[in-house]
């Protein structure tokens, strides 16, 4: 098949390369953003250049010349790994074959731009990923393929990602290719019952709230590691929240009950978090017990003030 790649960073890089390993179909384009001032070349802009493959950055799919380039390719899929650019029907169209689109959530649940984040945050015990037929709608349309796999207890944002979902994800699109080689594609109609969408999670919604329940303040500051990163007070002073421990115990929320080599304990509603990572304003990340003693915190301080 003749196949172009629309992404971006390494998962869209990624797929590239794994498409090219093969060889068993021809990329004939790489579609990415446009170039933006001061940020580094994208990953799979220089992977394609480098493979002497033609590289379009349009800024508007609804530009006629723009889908006249497209249809000019004569592909017949269009493979979209990881793509933040809203693609209209009449582009994703073009290829004889459509457009496929992977999503890192197990779809219809957690639409939108934050989906390894929300499912930890929220207390899922499972997560994957999704291929899904895109459509107008965010995330929405049907799927052709999932896969699936578990949230352990203190897996945070980087081990549901890169430690689990990634590198099935990259390999899968191999399988995708050949069920639309295959001729008959499955379609797995959403549910919409089960459906959500869940916004962009940024730092507003990374606040611990300390007179929360220990799980759910521990599922945040996991599913905000690494970004955008959970964050409390002190004094005025912001302090994010990285590497954490849950662990027993009772007491006044928001009290530091414990300060050890391994980090700082704060009292939550039914339990406590083990601090054991911080990065103190405009600081740099660091262990909790160096912070505690560089500042002169103490056992019985309130924390979150």
């Amino acid at each position: 098949m003749r196949i172009i790649v629309m992404g971006q960073q390494a998962f869209g890089k990624d797929v590239l390369q794994t498409l090219l390993d093969t060889g068993t179909d021809e990329v004939v384009a790489v579609y990415c953003e446009p170039d933006k001032e001061g940020k580094p070349v994208d990953p799979i802009k220089e992977l394609a250049l480098e493979k002497g493959l033609p590289v379009h950055q349009p800024s508007d799919f609804n530009d006629q010349q723009t889908l006249s380039t497209l249809a000019s390719f004569d592909a017949d899929l269009m493979v979209m790994a990881f793509v933040n650019v809203f693609v209209p029907q009449a582009a994703r169209d073009t290829p004889k074959l459509g457009s496929i689109c992977f999503h890192p959530s197990l779809l219809p649940k957690y639409r939108g731009p934050s989906a390894v984040n929300w499912p930890i945050i929220m207390g899922d015990t499972k997560s994957g990923f999704s291929w899904f037929y895109p459509s107008d709608g965010l995330d929405e349309g049907d799927s052709l393929m999932q896969w699936e796999c578990s949230i352990d207890p203190d897996d945070t944002v980087i081990n549901l990602y890169f430690k689990k979902i990634y590198l099935s994800a990259v390999s899968s699109v191999l399988e995708v290719c050949d069920l639309f080689r295959s001729g008959n594609p499955p379609r797995i109609v959403a549910d919409e019952a089960n459906a959500s969408y869940e916004r962009r999670c940024t730092k507003k919604h990374a606040h611990i709230d300390w007179n929360k329940p220990v799980g759910q303040v521990y599922n945040l500051i996991r599913g905000t590691n690494p970004a955008p990163g959970a964050w409390t007070t002190l004094n005025g002073v912001e302090v994010s929240v990285y590497d954490s421990q849950r662990v027993d115990g009772d007491g006044i929320s928001g009290r530091v009950v414990a300060i050890s080599e391994d980090g700082v304990t704060v009292q939550c509603i039914g339990g406590r978090i083990l601090l054991k990572r911080v990065k103190p304003g405009e600081g740099t990340k660091q262990p909790a017990a160096e912070w505690a003693a560089a500042i002169g915190l103490n056992v019985k301080d309130n924390i979150g003030n």
